[in-house]
């Protein structure tokens, strides 16, 4: 798929403010803070300023909406863990995240992970209520660019002590040099035409 469109739309934090529902699925993207979410967003579409990024954390507060070739929305969602924010903002992040997950639109979220760490209580939890609510989602490694290949394996057994999957089931990416984007983009083309289930 070619990103040929891509366009901010709006941020919201309660359900009546998200664009009205498309045709189409929507994608969400979901992370600890700092995991490179916006990075990720940018790179995909190839629009360098698409999604503010920041060195950091917890930069991303709100539910940015975008439009991708008028046709379907990313959606980037606030990071949670370790920004340094007082427990009340944190605890309404945690609020705006869990109204959009657990509305009706018909999504898929794309859950970020670090391969340099191994996955958070946070992280675990998250994947345990997609599981839970029966939301469909797919895991994406991130910062591939800042692990050899040795490393890489290494990680990969690191989590599995965590979280079960298998390689070709999960996506590998790195915003620094964009490897990896064409598989997803090549999932979310699949996922459109209804190919994936």
């Amino acid at each position: 798929m070619i990103v040929k469109q891509a366009d901010f739309v709006r941020s919201a934090v309660f359900e009546k403010d998200y664009p009205e529902e498309l045709s189409n699925i929507e994608f969400a993207f979901v992370g600890r803070s700092n995991v490179g979410k916006s990075s990720l967003i940018n790179s995909i579409t190839g629009r360098n300023k698409l999604a503010k990024t920041s060195k950091t954390p917890g930069r991303t507060q709100l539910i940015n909406y975008f439009l991708i070739n008028k046709e379907f929305f990313f959606v980037d969602l606030p990071g949670y863990g370790f920004a340094k924010v007082p427990k009340e903002m944190k605890k309404e992040w945690g609020l705006t995240m869990e109204r959009y997950l657990a509305s009706p639109r018909k999504k898929l979220v794309f859950v970020l992970l670090d391969i340099r760490r191994i996955p958070s209580g946070e992280d675990l939890d998250m994947l345990r209520w997609l599981d839970h609510y029966g939301t469909p989602f797919k895991i994406i490694f991130t910062k591939m660019d800042k692990v050899s290949n040795n490393d890489k394996f290494k990680a990969l057994k690191d989590i599995r002590t965590k979280v079960d999957f298998h390689n070709d089931d999960v996506f590998f990416h790195s915003s620094l040099n964009n490897n990896g984007k064409e598989q997803v983009l090549e999932y979310i083309e699949n996922c459109l035409k209804g190919e994936i289930e």
